[in-house]
C-alpha cells in the first residue's frame, strides 16, 4: 500500500482508507488539438465518495494559472459556493463566492509557463449519491514553473440534493485543455 493513501484520513469520516478502497471508473487523456472539456457521464451511485485526479495544462496564454471548474447533472445556474486559499511563495490569496454557475475545483496551469508546465488537481466530491444533502468538493492544486508557481486548497458546494451522475470539467477562460492532460475519475468505497 501507499503512504499517500493510508494518510488521506478524512474523506471517509476518520477512517483508514486503503488503496483497494477506490475503483477507477474512466480516463480521459486529451489528444491532438486540445478539448474544450472533459465529460464524465453515467456515474454510478455505488460509491460513497468520488475523486477526481488531473495533471493537466491550458492553451490559454501567460504564465500564471486560470480557475478550473466543474458542473454537476449539466446544472449552470447560481447553484454554487466557491473558496479558495492560494500561495505562491511571495504571497496569498482568499477567497469566497456565492451564486456561481459552476463548483470552482482548482487551478490549470497557463501554456505560456512551458510547454511542459503541467499542473495537479486531486479533487473529492463528497457522499455524491445522498439524496438529503447539499454536497461538498475539496481539493488540493498546484504547479511548478521550476522554481516558482502556485499551491492551493479550494473547497465548493452544490446547493442542490440530487445525485450527482455527470460532470463537466473546463477552465474558465473557455479555452482548451493541452494536449496530454489526463483525467481520472474514481470512486471510493463507504
Amino acid at each position: 500500500m501507499t503512504p499517500i493513501l493510508g494518510v488521506i484520513a478524512s474523506a471517509n469520516q476518520g477512517q483508514y482508507i486503503s488503496y483497494t478502497d477506490y475503483e477507477s471508473i474512466a480516463t480521459v487523456t486529451v489528444g491532438s488539438g486540445g478539448s474544450a472539456s472533459i465529460t464524465f457521464s453515467s456515474i454510478p451511485s455505488t460509491y460513497k465518495h468520488l475523486q477526481i485526479r488531473c495533471l493537466m495544462q491550458e492553451t490559454q496564454a501567460g504564465t500564471d494559472w486560470d480557475n478550473f471548474n466543474a458542473v454537476f447533472n449539466s446544472d449552470t445556474g447560481a447553484n454554487y459556493t466557491r473558496h479558495f486559499l492560494e500561495g505562491n511563495g511571495a504571497t496569498a490569496t482568499a477567497f469566497g463566492a456565492a451564486n456561481r454557475s459552476a463548483a470552482f475545483v482548482g487551478m490549470v496551469s497557463r501554456s505560456g509557463a512551458g510547454a511542459s508546465v503541467f499542473g495537479i488537481n486531486i479533487i473529492d466530491i463528497l457522499d455524491y449519491a445522498n439524496t438529503n444533502k447539499y454536497k461538498t468538493v475539496r481539493s488540493l492544486s498546484g504547479f511548478d514553473r521550476n522554481g516558482g508557481g502556485s499551491v492551493g486548497l479550494f473547497s465548493s458546494a452544490w446547493l442542490s440534493t440530487s445525485a450527482i451522475s455527470s460532470i463537466v470539467l473546463t477552465a474558465d477562460s473557455a479555452s482548451n485543455f493541452s494536449q496530454y492532460s489526463s483525467f481520472a475519475l474514481y470512486g471510493i468505497k463507504g
